[in-house]
């Protein structure tokens, strides 16, 4: 039987994502008093607000916590649990941004700084054909010197290497400095890249939006408003984006919480947020090298959180190269639903010190989804199912 295929397509306007229907869930089960004005809430259906979500950010009610996120996952995806057969790609470490807190980052003449050609990429997309990849990643750089002709190249490269796997590549940020680089509009940089088969942005780039923190950390990359502007414009031109938050680091819990207004305002007004992705700082080899790794409590406070919040963006990943496989899996039932996929060779988080696999192979994340109950479902990039019949 063929994968069964939703009606959702890629390239079709998005549709405007819904909230949360009235919770069901046990009151007594949660013991922290700020959140129980919370769970009244969810239960009579009413959104949160920021003074709710720094609860949620604050509260150390794990149990109660992971009570109101899971029915709020149960609300949106019931047991199902996504993945997807992916392959990331970094195309370049060379960085005109020096962010702070990044590891991957190199000058142009640095020690380890490197540039894929486009026929080096792929080749490396060509990589274990016996993989039915249905997902190119592809990330890299804001590069001082590249233009245009080698994205697009870059782009016609990789989908002439796996034609079947969706391009889903670069971020908010890095169409913002192509953009800047060329003195065109992000607009018409997306339009070229969607004739080249660009077909989804990842969601990278956002860091904390708080303007505060971006100051302090990555002075001269793209502001928090004008990512947003750029993933609504991708949005309004069919291409569906991700979302994320890299956290625990210098943020305050109200600048998480603003973060994820700001993503649920957006998404409110576009509506082409697929997925939202936590993403646990780590500080090995940055200028936050004193700053300590997030604990457990944390990364499941801020999963919870953000699917309690989130209420239109239909999905919340744990991605478990940064929460490590185990916590990932607990996450699910902390509001998680996906636990993206099976990435074949992850180079960023492993520069910061990360030390878990490169990549997982699809009968370990199954595993995974299935010892903790849930009912794995193989996806695309679309969130449309692969599974067989």
């Amino acid at each position: 039987m063929p994968p069964r295929m939703s009606t959702a397509m890629a390239g079709q306007e998005p549709a405007l994502a819904q909230g949360l229907p009235p919770l069901e869930l046990n009151p007594g089960l949660v013991s922290d008093p700020g959140l129980k004005p919370v769970a009244a809430k969810l239960i009579a259906g009413e959104r949160l607000d920021a003074a709710d979500g720094l609860a949620l950010m604050t509260s150390q009610d794990l149990l109660g916590l992971g009570a109101l996120a899971h029915a709020a996952r149960l609300a949106k995806n019931g047991l199902a649990t996504h993945y997807v057969l992916n392959r990331q790609i970094n195309y370049s470490n060379i960085c005109g941004n020096r962010c702070t807190f990044c590891a991957f980052w190199r000058e142009p003449d640095g020690e380890g700084a490197y540039l894929l050609s486009p026929q080096e990429a792929a080749a490396l997309a060509a990589e274990h054909p016996e993989m039915d990849l249905a997902e190119l990643h592809i990330v890299g750089s804001c590069h001082p010197e590249l233009g245009l002709d080698y994205y697009c190249e870059l782009l016609r490269a990789l989908g002439a290497a796996r034609p079947k796997a969706t391009l889903k590549a670069f971020t908010a940020a890095e169409i913002d400095h192509f953009a800047c680089r060329e003195g065109i509009s992000a607009r018409e940089v997306l339009k070229r890249f969607m004739d080249c088969g660009l077909r989804a942005l990842t969601g990278g780039g956002a860091e904390v939006f708080s303007p505060r923190v971006r100051a302090k950390l990555c002075p001269t990359k793209t502001s928090g408003q004008r990512w947003l502007e750029v993933s609504g414009q991708a949005h309004a031109l069919g291409l569906p984006t991700n979302a994320t938050m890299l956290y625990g680091h210098i943020e305050t819990p109200q600048e998480r919480v603003e973060h994820l207004l700001a993503l649920r305002d957006q998404q409110d007004l576009s509506g082409g947020f697929s997925a939202f992705i936590p993403l646990a700082f780590h500080p090995d080899n940055t200028g936050l090298g004193d700053i300590s790794r997030t604990t457990g409590l944390d990364d499941l406070r801020v999963v919870a959180a953000s699917r309690l919040l989130l209420d239109n963006i239909p999905h919340i990943k744990a991605y478990w190269v940064m929460l490590g496989p185990k916590v990932a899996q607990v996450a699910l039932n902390f509001g998680a639903d996906d636990l993206d996929g099976t990435i074949v060779e992850e180079r960023i988080t492993h520069t910061a010190g990360a030390t878990t696999a490169k990549g997982m192979t699809e009968a370990e994340l199954r595993h995974l989804i299935t010892s903790a109950g849930f009912v794995p479902v193989r996806r695309d990039s679309f969130y449309r199912s692969l599974e067989q019949d």
